[in-house]
């Protein structure tokens, strides 16, 4: 609606995981690089945390699209799977055929997957989103994936990306062998004030914005103070204020629009 008063060549506050948008704040680029360098460095468990909102799954297609020829991916979104279905989506994402119901007989597809990638000198990446919301008997699964391995390298890098309750699941007592070998850490925290005003300016630029534009420092102080730092909230925010801006025919968003927004979002408008 208000793209065309604000010269604007798409979304800028989109809440899709657009790697494009992603705003590498200080903690983002230092998560980033944790990944890239666990799976480069074939390090077989990652964990990412960070809480909803935070930026993580957005931070883990920019993974993927930056890895490389030489390394070969699936992404899993939805954890809610029995250990079977698990296999299934993986092979599907690595593109092989895949028949029967078998699970053994999908564990010896992935390993002949796996050994053959090896000899060509490709890399294998599984990411999995929301792991929180694996089950134990999917993770203890996703553990045994770690044992396809040669006496030189560990064939398969497993990351594991998900909410804070991650770290509570795998501290119990029957996941400890998954937890003691996850060699690569990283917790996402929020953006900081500062931050929250260099991540609105990003995704106005990319959007196309030519600086015409602007939220002003009022602004982002009290999207700061009702986002507390969540990229997904600063979002749905700012968009709704740029309409509220929209309405007022300014081009300079407000602490009273940014009120407004929140209102809106509320439900209390």
């Amino acid at each position: 609606m208000y793209l065309e008063y604000y010269n604007l060549e798409e979304n800028p506050f989109n809440i899709t995981p657009d790697p494009r948008f992603l705003y590498f704040s200080h903690h983002h680029r230092e998560a980033y690089d944790h990944l890239i360098y666990g799976i480069e460095q074939r390090k077989g468990f990652i964990e990412l945390t960070g809480e909803v909102g935070s930026g993580k799954t957005t931070l883990c297609r920019a993974v993927l699209a930056n890895l490389g020829e030489e390394v070969e991916t699936a992404l899993i979104l939805n954890p809610s799977l029995t250990e079977s279905q698990l296999l299934r989506a993986m092979l599907n994402d690595f593109g092989l055929d895949v028949r029967g119901r078998d699970r053994l007989d999908y564990i010896e597809k992935l390993n002949e997957f796996l050994l053959e990638k090896n000899a060509e000198g490709i890399n294998v990446a599984l990411l999995i989103d929301e792991a929180q919301d694996l089950t134990p008997q999917v993770m203890e699964q996703v553990r045994l994936l770690s044992n396809l391995e040669t006496d030189q390298h560990k064939l398969i890098q497993i990351v594991m990306c998900g909410q804070p309750e991650l770290k509570k699941r795998l501290a119990r007592p029957d996941l400890r062998q998954l937890r003691q070998r996850i060699t690569v850490r990283y917790h996402l925290p929020p953006l900081t004030q500062q931050e929250t005003a260099m991540y609105i300016r990003h995704r106005l630029a990319v959007a196309g914005s030519n600086g015409g534009l602007e939220f002003d420092t009022a602004a982002v102080r009290e999207i700061y103070r009702h986002s507390k730092g969540s990229p997904r909230v600063i979002n749905a925010l700012c968009d709704n204020a740029l309409l509220a801006g929209f309405v007022d025919r300014t081009r300079t968003i407000t602490a009273r629009c940014v009120r407004r927004a929140v209102r809106q979002l509320e439900g209390t408008a």
